[in-house]
């Protein structure tokens, strides 16, 4: 199956009421869109962080009442799962679309990721570009751009990090749901492309690569 963007109507999977109908929808309509993203990009990360990549497409087992907000294909260094590392995710919101860099709660390295990432504050402030955006919580849809923030905002987003244990940190690039049904799958793919070529140095610096 070739990759063909996103419609409208994948963004309206997150209208549907309930938990059951919602997950039916999301496995006819944008699961197997995030396998073929899933399939496409697992050797681009491999090159761009030199760690090999696996995908994992969420299966949002755990629900048993609440239907999910949102969902997408996550990649990580390990074949068994990928909350517990660093790690990349393309997603969607019925907002818009999103492209991650992670670590999240569950991560057990997450102090030494993060004194890692603050020993490089200035690299990362510097490097980061001003429209990409950073999130303190997976679960939530907001974000605040880049340009916006002091190097000082963004030392306490990385000291929170260490320091708190339900702390989380994400960067990346979002697209609103308006832009993404605009565009050509291969404008999509190029954008991901870029993003993740811009996010793999937080990626090496998390996991101390040289």
């Amino acid at each position: 199956m070739d990759f063909n963007g996103f419609k409208n109507e994948d963004f309206d999977v997150f209208q549907i009421e309930g938990l059951e109908a919602r997950m039916e929808a999301l496995i006819e309509k944008i699961r197997p869109k995030l396998e073929v993203l899933g399939h496409h990009f697992a050797p681009t990360l491999t090159t761009v962080t030199g760690d090999e990549m696996f995908a994992h497409v969420a299966k949002h087992a755990r629900r048993t009442i609440n239907p999910p907000k949102d969902t997408w294909v996550a990649f990580a260094n390990n074949p068994r799962g990928y909350k517990m590392l660093p790690h990349f995710q393309i997603g969607l919101w019925n907002t818009h679309l999103f492209i991650w860099f992670a670590v999240i709660y569950e991560a057990p390295q997450k102090q030494e990721i993060a004194a890692r990432l603050i020993k490089k504050l200035n690299k990362i402030y510097k490097e980061i570009p001003k429209d990409f955006v950073w999130s303190l919580d997976h679960m939530k849809s907001e974000s605040v751009q880049h340009e916006t923030l002091s190097k000082e905002d963004l030392r306490s987003m990385l000291e929170r990090l260490k320091d708190v244990k339900k702390a989380e940190l994400l960067c990346g690039y979002e697209i609103s749901r308006e832009q993404a049904i605009q565009m050509e799958a291969d404008e999509l793919l190029q954008i991901v492309d870029h993003v993740f070529d811009k996010v793999a140095p937080l990626y090496k610096i998390a996991q101390n690569i040289k």
